[in-house]
């Protein structure tokens, strides 16, 4: 008989490596020593600065606000309750003409320069010719601090040998303005030499908003038969609708803050007729000749419900139409 040969064991197939779920997961690297050291000092330092520099003095001005304090000796703080915010809402005469200042300051920025701001930003954004240069010329208000702004107008403004009178002094002999000293102007020349930095801060912001703007909207919009201004008010603008925002809440801040550029042209410590501010009226109650602590700390809680309103107003509107 012939022997039969038996065939070769087939190999037997891998078994399956587990799924990535299956597989044991890794122990979490721990931080060491010095990794620990770092997170602290670059998150503990920011944070005390923060507390230190803003909460805690906007903490100590609210409860400032319902005593009576000369600044002096902590132990003269008297408890008072609510007779600071009566005496400054019932029978304190810059107050109000204080309050309507703030209001005419907001509505003018964002009426005058904030709007021309973005109009520059769309034309330097279209490659025009010496783009560079109108950029550098139009933010160059914006490097020199509102202080530096405020020298810079008052030698504009100075009524014996400023630039603006020698001008009108040229065309017309004989007239002779005090911009600064007349109650009616002086608001208006102050306004004006603020337009001339805050627009330039519009522009950058906004500009740099275009520069992300997605170009294929506007070949689009184009061959719709949209012309430039229907582009930018239906396209562009409810495209950058985050600048916006932050546009507006800049605005909003600097103009209920202002302080610097009236502290200059005003001539410092004491509120000009025509130039009340709820920020002179603090610095006047708080560091000026009689120091009332209690009440300018009011008078700054006053102007801190203000802001936090006209932002947290818009806010509120703004998200709730994104929810519905």
């Amino acid at each position: 008989m012939s022997s039969v040969r038996s065939a070769p064991p087939s190999p037997q197939p891998a078994p399956p490596s587990p799924p990535p779920s299956a597989r044991r997961p890794r122990p979490p690297r721990r931080l060491g020593a010095g990794d620990r050291l770092f997170l602290a000092v670059i998150v503990g330092i920011p944070l005390l600065a923060l507390l230190a520099f803003v909460w805690f003095p906007a903490l100590a001005s609210l409860g400032l606000s319902f005593t009576s304090w000369d600044g002096i000796d902590l132990s003269d703080i008297h408890w008072i309750g609510l007779d600071n915010y009566h005496q400054i809402f019932t029978n304190y005469p810059p107050f109000w003409p204080a309050v309507r200042h703030n209001v005419v300051w907001l509505l003018f920025t964002a009426l005058l320069p904030t709007p021309f701001g973005i109009f520059l930003a769309y034309q330097l954004d279209r490659k025009l010719r010496f783009t560079r240069i109108y950029q550098t010329a139009i933010f160059l208000p914006m490097v020199l601090s509102l202080a530096v702004v405020g020298f810079i107008w008052e030698i504009i403004y100075n009524p014996d040998n400023g630039l603006l009178n020698g001008v009108l002094n040229a065309a017309a002999p004989g007239h002779h303005i005090d911009w600064l000293g007349d109650p009616d102007l002086n608001l208006w020349a102050v306004l004006v030499a603020s337009a001339w930095r805050h627009t330039g801060y519009i522009m950058i912001l906004y500009l740099a908003g275009l520069k992300g703007f997605d170009p294929a909207l506007k070949e689009a919009a184009a061959l719709d038969g949209a012309n430039g201004r229907q582009t930018f008010l239906r396209v562009v603008f409810p495209a950058l609708k985050p600048v916006n925002i932050i546009i507006l809440v800049v605005t909003v801040m600097e103009s209920l803050r202002a302080f610097d550029i009236v502290y200059v042209l005003g001539g410092g410590i004491g509120s000009k007729p025509g130039m009340e501010l709820l920020s002179l009226l603090i610095t006047d109650n708080i560091i000026g000749e009689s120091s009332h602590i209690g009440y300018g700390s009011a008078l700054a809680v006053v102007l801190l419900v203000l802001s936090l309103a006209a932002i947290g107003a818009f806010l509120f509107q703004n998200f709730r139409k994104e929810d519905q």
